[in-house]
């Protein structure tokens, strides 16, 4: 059947030329493919990283996974695939059905299938499997003690996951939270539309009960002292997090009690004391904190005759409670958020602003605070601001004006809570750290999240596995080395290997050299993912055919159903999706067991290993006997995994 006109425009996927451009890489063909046995180069099997986990913070084996549920890569004889895929995912993070909910997803801004048609939906994909291990109940494995101990100052999300790896090493872990709950910013700083609270809670409970410690409401350097943790612990992690939200820099602001901070703004709504605000609210900001304030403030609404001590300011700062029953005469709150860049350079994720849009959230982008008006009571009545140019910098002149309001939010940035522990601070409120997340000049103590550098939830995870890379070593007494250029949780062909009982033979030299014929080797493989991520142009896009990305279907208020509107938005696939999703995945720098090497060498050199030898990247091997070194294996391979570097 001929291909319609409109699917021929719109469904393309791969285009290595386009029009009007001449083929300068294949001017001549005897450049490129060589004849007969002329050629000394021959295929090598390369294992590089993929750019999705090269851009996932915490370093998942994205592709291993993916590869795990579309059924490429096979489970042990004892376990689904469904498990697998979760203890592959959470080698890095065990927080999947979270991540799979909230993450930005880097991974799929750098996934190379944006070179097709739409990058795979790794997030959607995670959820799915996250939600799978807490409704199997899947539970984590402890090491063995080895009679060490470390204390971790704070339960959020990089405390939480370097309990989860020091457990696995054998090593006892104690958390020090001073909240009432465990969570930290995932808890207290997302909404519960956006991360349900049983979600999170078994995600949690699901590492305390790999035996962790847990010490709530407990404030280190006040109710216990940095010295007694030197004292009584082998090592100290510091994941304090960010609780202090920066003031708005500009006169009037300082002096108002209804300018409030993002931080304590979305904690006193997530403990469950805010349940109102004011009629007019201003956020000012652009990244994902001040849209959550927004979207919040737009689910609370008001009422219209609010008493002093309901007013949400003095709910935020501790001095009274909201009385519950005051909620049903609430109506719809009008909420404004500002930020300085233009509405496309925004930091929040784009699809939380389109959200906010769709709730009502009236976004002006290109303004710049510039002086807070106070009424004769001292409370802020309004906001000066000034237009700015579209790069988000330059003042327009005599462009000034004044919004009005009755709350004032400043989402624009965070700093750490260090009282009773100063001296590990710098000079900006963070903690610093080396390559190893290590405190400069304090032996035994290191640092991961937030309190390093604010930034994804993702980010606090992967240095949480890195401080406790580095945390092993030191209590070891081992060089900590040099960190690895691509710093993630690798696909390993040997563990694979061994788990399929295929680990090669011990090395024992005889007669001859070479690892063709040999088993204590594997054959004509190479090992690069610590060093190279593969980009697109090393593959061959022209294999993939155009497959429509699956979206999860979201529940997205809109501006006239949002009020009181805290149902989660974000509706998982099912297994069959998850699995169809999982399949668009092209397996960079991995064979996926195409055959397209074995079918097109003109000289049957590269032939499938025997079933009984086969595992996950070991699916082809080569006949140097017969190989002529004309590369076609290595153009024709979609996944990049065939390098012509055999005899260089």
């Amino acid at each position: 059947m001929a291909t319609s006109q409109d699917d021929m425009n719109t469904k393309l996927t791969f285009r290595l030329y386009k029009d009007g451009e001449t083929n300068e890489d294949w001017a001549s063909w005897s450049d490129k493919i060589f004849k007969e046995d002329t050629s000394h180069k021959c295929p090598t099997y390369v294992h590089r990283t993929p750019p999705c986990q090269g851009s996932c913070p915490s370093g998942e084996d994205i592709r291993g996974w993916l590869d795990i549920a579309r059924g490429i890569e096979k489970p042990p004889e004892d376990m689904d695939w469904q498990e697998y895929a979760f203890r592959r995912l959470t080698n890095a993070n065990p927080f999947p059905s979270v991540m799979g909910r909230v993450c930005p997803a880097p991974c799929q801004d750098g996934c190379n299938r944006n070179e097709v048609e739409d990058y795979v939906g790794i997030n959607s994909v995670e959820h799915f499997i996250g939600d799978t291990g807490l409704s199997n109940k899947y539970k984590f494995e402890v090491g063995e003690d080895n009679g060490k101990k470390v204390a971790i100052v704070g339960g959020g999300p990089a405390g939480l996951a370097a309990a989860f790896q020091l457990r696995r090493k054998g090593y006892g872990a104690t958390v020090f939270d001073n909240h009432a709950t465990l969570g930290g910013m995932m808890k207290y700083g997302i909404p519960g539309y956006r991360t349900p609270r049983d979600v999170l809670d078994g995600e949690i409970d699901r590492i305390t009960e790999m035996g962790v410690d847990v010490k709530l409401n407990t404030w280190v350097g006040k109710d216990v002292t940095v010295e007694q943790l030197e004292k009584d612990y082998d090592a100290i992690l510091w994941a304090v997090g960010t609780w202090t939200g920066r003031k708005l820099p500009i006169p009037g602001a300082d002096n108002a009690q209804n300018v409030l901070t993002g931080v304590d703004f979305l904690e006193a709504f997530n403990d469950g004391r805010l349940q109102l605000v004011s009629e007019k609210v201003v956020v000012v900001g652009g990244g994902d904190t001040s849209i959550d304030v927004a979207s919040v403030a737009r689910r609370l609404g008001h009422i219209s005759e609010i008493n002093e001590k309901d007013r949400p300011e003095n709910i935020v700062l501790g001095h009274t409670a909201h009385d519950v029953a005051s909620s049903a005469t609430r109506q719809g709150a009008q909420v404004m958020l500002l930020s300085r860049s233009p509405v496309k350079d925004m930091a929040a994720a784009e699809h939380e602003v389109n959200d906010a849009l769709r709730e009502g959230v009236d976004i002006v982008d290109r303004v710049n605070p510039m002086e807070v008006i106070l009424d004769d009571k001292g409370r802020a009545k309004a906001l000066r601001v000034q237009k700015l140019e579209d790069d988000g910098k330059t003042p327009v002149e005599g462009s000034e004006y004044d919004i009005e309001l009755d709350l004032l939010v400043s989402a624009i940035g965070q700093g750490g809570k260090l009282e009773g522990f100063e001296e590990l601070g710098n000079e900006r409120g963070f903690i610093d750290a080396d390559q190893h997340y290590q405190v400069p000049g304090k032996p035994g103590h290191f640092v991961a999240g937030d309190i390093v550098r604010p930034h994804l939830l993702t980010t606090a995870i992967g240095q949480a596995s890195i401080a406790v890379d580095s945390i092993d070593h030191y209590l070891k007494a081992e060089n900590l080395g040099k960190r690895p250029k691509v710093d993630k949780h690798h696909f390993n062909l040997l563990n694979k290997l061994r788990e399929a009982g295929l680990e090669p033979n011990d090395y024992t030299h005889e007669s001859e050299w070479g690892t063709a014929a040999a088993e204590w080797a594997v054959h004509n493989y190479e090992d690069r993912s610590a060093h190279e991520i593969i980009p697109a142009d090393e593959l061959f896009l022209g294999h993939f055919h155009y497959t429509p990305r699956l979206k999860r279907h979201e529940d997205v208020p809109s501006s006239d159903d949002v009020l009181g509107h805290f149902q989660e938005r974000v509706k998982g696939l099912s297994e069959e999706q998850a699995r169809e999703e999982a399949d668009r995945c092209m397996s960079c720098g991995m064979c996926f067991e195409c055959d397209n090497c074995v079918i097109y060498c003109p000289q049957d050199a590269v032939y499938r290993v025997p079933k009984n030898q086969h595992t996950m990247g070991r699916y082809v091997a080569t006949d140097y006997s017969r190989c002529i070194g004309c590369h076609i294996c290595a153009d024709v391979c979609p996944t990049g995994y065939i390098d012509m570097a055999m005899g260089e």
